[in-house]
């Protein structure tokens, strides 16, 4: 009798050790605690959309897949170029983070800084809906990232201390830092200012100080980040850059769960990403008001003024559809025209 159950044991730790046992024994291979890098945090809609993912994931996993977020590029060092090489690596198993923040590593994501490639938020929408969100997902892929939804940032406007901005000629001699893509520090060079990179963290004490004039972001960090206090007190809703989010998972952190909760993960993804975009979109007015409630002037950019800034940066759009790739600008353009 001993001898018999000796071999059933010997026999189930062999089935184990082949994969046939599933459940309990394979979630073994989990780790207790999954880390989820996010850019900003709450009362962002981004930091909601990231602690959103992160319950969802836990819902549907039955707990299998436990998240904690980690705001503020604390998982790198607070040097958001950083992060794709760190999710890629596995020193971040998961991210919901801007596209832009990898073009160090991934160069076609300055896609997104095209100078006034998108419209629209329909035009974007449909755009990452479609053949370009699908050929970036292939990119990423390629890279070890499994890419999963697209949320958003919204459009960077851009705010400075000196002027109104309503023509190409008022940016000129002007310092502005911009997120680290090398297309936008020629973007703006085209309209005459001095454009510099920095990080986050660095450039609200550079305003406060007045080493740097301005700055282009989303309306929800200007708000939030209470740039009307520290000099910023001209805003032009221009819509030069439209900021996607995305929603990605490190490959072999993917590839260690199971087919179920791969469709779990992806599918909290995509309901995240959707509430935080719904989230992100129906602030867009009221922080308008916010905005202009503390004394800054906005200027809403006309059809007209927008075609000039539009043909002032032609030569940089150029130049930078043959680096990020011809046929794949080719693509966002006719997904733009098609929206």
């Amino acid at each position: 009798m001993k001898r018999a159950l000796r071999i059933c044991g010997i026999l189930l730790v062999a089935i184990a050790a082949a994969g046939v046992i599933h459940g309990p024994a394979a979630a073994q291979t989990y780790k207790t605690e999954y880390r989820l890098s996010s850019t900003l945090g709450k009362p962002f809609p981004w930091g909601y959309g990231a602690e959103r993912w992160a319950e969802l994931v836990r819902e549907k996993t039955d707990g299998r897949i436990n998240i904690k977020v980690y705001n503020g590029q604390t998982l790198t060092g607070g040097d958001q170029s950083r992060e794709f090489t760190a999710l890629r690596q596995g020193i971040i198993d998961m991210a919901y983070a801007a596209p832009l923040n990898w073009v160090p590593q991934v160069h076609q994501m300055n896609i997104f800084a095209m100078p006034f490639l998108f419209p629209s938020t329909n035009a974007a929408d449909g755009a990452l809906a479609g053949t370009l969100g699908a050929e970036l997902f292939k990119i990423l892929r390629a890279q070890g990232v499994e890419p999963l939804a697209w949320g958003e940032n919204g459009y960077r406007e851009i705010s400075n201390s000196q002027r109104d901005i309503r023509s190409p000629g008022d940016l000129k001699g002007l310092k502005i830092r911009v997120i680290g893509s090398s297309l936008l520090l020629d973007m703006f060079a085209e309209l005459g200012a001095n454009a510099t990179t920095m990080s986050w963290a660095d450039a609200q004490p550079a305003l406060s100080t007045g080493a740097i004039d301005g700055q282009e972001n989303a309306l929800v960090t200007f708000n939030v980040s209470k740039l009307h206090q520290v000099g910023q007190k001209h805003l032009t809703l221009w819509g030069a850059v439209y900021e996607p989010l995305i929603l990605a998972v490190n490959r072999r952190t993917w590839e260690s769960w199971s087919p179920d909760d791969q469709a779990a993960v992806r599918e909290a993804a995509r309901e995240a990403a959707r509430y935080q975009i719904d989230l992100s979109r129906k602030l867009t007015d009221q922080l308008v008001s916010e905005i202009r409630g503390h004394g800054v002037s906005i200027v809403q950019l006309s059809e007209a003024q927008r075609q000039e800034f539009i043909q002032a940066t032609r030569e940089s759009y150029k130049k930078w559809a043959e680096k990020i790739g011809p046929k794949l600008v080719e693509v966002a353009e006719n997904e733009v025209t098609a929206h």
